[in-house]
């Protein structure tokens, strides 16, 4: 049996799809943090049979919850404080994201204007399409 220990301050970012954690991981920019990280990956489930767990030890203020509502809204957050799970989280597809995706459309002005922001729209929350708020450009998430 794996034991990982408990945080004092964090998130427990639970039912990830398995194999999905490590671009969580990147995706996140954990990678570039010294905070700690727990990954377990494969772990049984009864709902989902595999799936994938992190634990990251920081303040709870640091982390972009869009970003993960983007990569899979299914997953669930939990926000510890003092070793205990304060807040249970549900996360839903954010209506607006920041510098997640980049536009593709070569006439698109964020191809010019290298400094601006890359802003996707949720225009279809039902098949999950973003479109560029520049341009228009569809980004299909599925």
């Amino acid at each position: 049996m794996l034991n990982v220990g408990a945080i004092s301050q964090g998130y427990v970012l639970d039912h990830i799809k398995a194999g999905g954690a490590l671009k969580i991981y990147h995706d996140l920019g954990l990678d570039d943090t010294n905070w700690p990280v727990a990954m377990i990956m494969n772990a049984q489930s009864s709902k989902m049979g595999r799936k994938d767990i992190l634990k990251v030890e920081c303040d709870i203020d640091e982390v972009n919850l869009d970003i993960i509502g983007f990569i899979d809204h299914n997953i669930t957050v939990n926000l510890i404080r003092d070793e205990k799970i304060i807040e249970k989280k549900r996360l839903c597809l954010p209506k607006e994201i920041h510098n997640i995706i980049r536009c593709t459309n070569p006439r698109c002005i964020t191809s010019i204007e290298q400094e601006l922001e890359h802003v996707f729209i949720l225009t279809d929350e039902t098949n999950e399409i973003y479109r560029c708020k520049y341009c228009e450009e569809k980004f299909n998430k599925k």
